[in-house]
């Protein structure tokens, strides 16, 4: 008997030592909750029931008294969101609205934003969401693709009048524009009379959840549509066990733009999960904490230099004054990962990796230091799974294509641990995995190449630079187009980045590769925000710190002093114009430039100026 028991213990310990290893539990809860919905999705197209309204209908009916949304100008009840949703239902619905359209939303964020958009999937609409900081052509350009002949619009006099400045444009185009508070009397009166089920029966798995919109910091954005499919799993994940938060009172936090798939997804994922959302109307740094605690939040959304911002303000005798114990997001650099969590007293810090348009969804719910900077996380069985599937790619930086062998024409596979783009494997008849972009069959053949590994083959890229670990932990590198050669060296902007950034004083340092006049290659370049109340920045010392902790040839050796952030209105780094203006001191806006003079060579930073300019292109110069 004592032997079968030491067997046990010891066959126990064994497999208590091979998950710790290979992750295998992980990797079988995550198969079974996919498989877990996956069939209530089947069961729903054989019921019609694939709108997301019936999960937001489920819990306004099982918690009618509970808040369901919070902000400081108006909360509401499940059962007075239930009502105030049916109400744009129908309002929609008199308008003219029907099963099938877009209704563009230019819309700061408000309960009303995610209550309107409720409405719409009620009557098997969606709304086209358009990025409120555009103006004429680009606003135009957005609203055309979405082809709506109504927009809803909401929020402050600047906001409101960026649309004002192209109304002549949009009613010779037959658009008619509905200000919220101009309609609010109307939709007020109107009964809040659930929409038949009817309305609904139609909304097919690739029907919107809704049409969002790329960066556009390449170009005019591009829209993708977000299939209900999608909306459907977020609104299953919790009870299939896809969802990590545990516990049905739980708060979440959103103050990223509504009209961004991370703020707007998030948002409504709470909707359909039964759990109170908490709107702000804009990322403040000021008042981001006071909201925190005045909310009761659990939890909240971030992304990109989100964090950092919040780290950078002065520590507070009540940096853990709340309630918050896991954060989401994606874009949290490594430099601030351990810093934020450690300040504020973070237990999980969940970090997800795709794009608007990406197919490629990685998880990194985080616990600890083990997967800290990590984006993702796969076990051996999901290894396995995906090992033909997320492939990385060497990629000629010079041209930003696939590096193909010159004997046989075909990619030059690299391993998981170097990392590479990634791509990811397609059926050879292409089936809507990527539902591509919306109207622009141009732009979404650009996202597929053949022939990669053998004739026929079809992959999607995704534009991204990843590796993997031998442990599973998935690491972003950079995104294509980021990365610069220099001295015949790849230069990884995430990776002095994230140095430079470690630096004491640097709030914010974006990287990018800079042409030179005679020069092959691109030299490097850092555009850095440094921490207003220094008194002085010590550039010497910076500049040992880069050349301590990078490679030499990826020290930047130019640097323009920002004398504010460059971050975008979601709190991401453009660096477009950054990379526009180059090296030239007039086209800097008043920044100042500095450089390693002495050929590069030097001890320090000093400042970079139209005569050196005129050296280099003269060739007297020559890094």
């Amino acid at each position: 008997m004592a032997a079968i028991a030491a067997s046990v213990v010891a066959a126990a310990a064994g497999l208590t030592y091979l998950d710790g290893k290979y992750h295998l539990r992980q990797d079988l809860q995550i198969i079974r909750a996919r498989s877990k919905a996956d069939k209530l999705f089947k069961k729903a197209i054989e019921e019609k029931r694939i709108s997301p309204y019936y999960f937001f209908e489920k819990h306004a009916q099982a918690q009618p008294n509970k808040e369901c949304i919070w902000s400081r100008v108006r909360c509401y009840t499940w059962a007075e969101a239930y009502n105030r949703a049916n109400q744009y239902a129908q309002f929609f619905l008199q308008n003219g609205v029907r099963p099938g359209d877009l209704v563009a939303f230019f819309m700061a964020n408000s309960p009303e934003f995610v209550l309107a958009w409720m409405g719409l999937w009620a009557i098997g609409a969606a709304p086209a969401l358009i990025n409120h900081n555009l103006t004429k052509q680009a606003l135009l350009h957005c609203l055309g693709i979405a082809d709506a002949k109504l927009i809803l619009a909401d929020g402050a006099d600047q906001l409101l009048e960026r649309l004002d400045a192209v109304r002549d444009e949009l009613a010779a185009s037959g658009v008619r524009i509905i200000k919220l508070a101009d309609a609010n009397p109307e939709i007020n009166a109107t009964r809040g009379e659930r929409p038949g089920d009817d309305l609904r029966e139609n909304v097919q798995p690739s029907s919107p959840f809704g049409l969002f919109y790329t960066s556009g910091t390449t170009g005019m954005p591009k829209a993708v549509i977000v299939p209900a499919a999608a909306g459907f799993m977020h609104g299953c994940s919790k009870d299939c066990g896809l969802s990590y938060v545990k516990g049905d009172d739980q708060r979440y936090y959103d103050c990223m733009p509504l009209y961004h798939g991370t703020g707007g997804i998030s948002a409504m994922t709470q909707l359909l999960t039964g759990q109170t959302l908490c709107i702000a109307p804009r990322f403040s740094v000021s008042g981001f904490w006071d909201d925190i605690r005045e909310s009761r939040a659990t939890w909240f959304v971030y992304v990109g230099e989100t964090l950092r911002y919040l780290l950078a303000a002065p520590p507070s005798p009540r940096d853990r004054d709340h309630r918050v114990h896991s954060i989401y997001g994606n874009g949290l650099r490594p430099d601030v990962w351990k810093s934020f969590r450690d300040r504020f007293g973070i237990e999980t810090i969940h970090e997800f990796f795709n794009s608007t348009e990406g197919i490629m969804p990685l998880d990194n719910p985080a616990r600890g230091d083990f997967r800290a900077h990590a984006v993702g996380h796969h076990g051996l069985l999901m290894r396995s799974r995906f090992h033909n599937v997320f492939v990385p790619v060497e990629i000629d930086v010079e041209t930003g294509d696939i590096a193909r062998d010159p004997r046989t024409g075909f990619a030059r596979r690299v391993p998981y641990e170097v990392g590479g783009e990634i791509l990811i494997a397609q059926p050879p008849v292409l089936t809507p995995q990527f539902p591509g972009y919306y109207k622009n069959p141009e732009a979404t053949d650009k996202k597929y190449v053949r022939d990669v590994f053998r004739k026929g083959d079809l992959y999607y890229r995704t534009g991204d630079a990843l590796r993997r670990d031998a442990d599973g932990r998935w690491f972003f590198m950079d995104r294509l187009g980021d990365t610069f050669r220099w001295k015949g060296e790849n230069v990884s902007t995430a990776e002095v980045s994230e140095v430079l950034g470690r630096y004491p004083g640097i709030l914010e340092a974006t990287v990018y590769g800079v042409s030179l006049p005679n020069h092959d290659g691109k030299a490097g370049m850092a555009a850095i925000y440094v921490d207003p109340a220094a008194k002085s920045f010590d550039y010497t010392g910076f500049l040992k710190h880069a050349r301590t902790h990078l490679p030499k040839y990826a020290v930047p050796i130019f640097l323009r002093q920002l004398k504010e952030r460059s971050a975008t209105h979601n709190n991401k780094q453009d660096k477009v114009p950054l990379k526009k203006a180059g090296i030239d001191p007039a086209q800097m806006e008043g920044n100042p430039v500095f450089w390693i003079s002495d050929t590069g060579k030097g001890d320090t930073y000093v400042p970079f100026t139209q005569k050196d300019l005129d050296m280099l292109r003269g060739g007297r110069a020559k890094l």
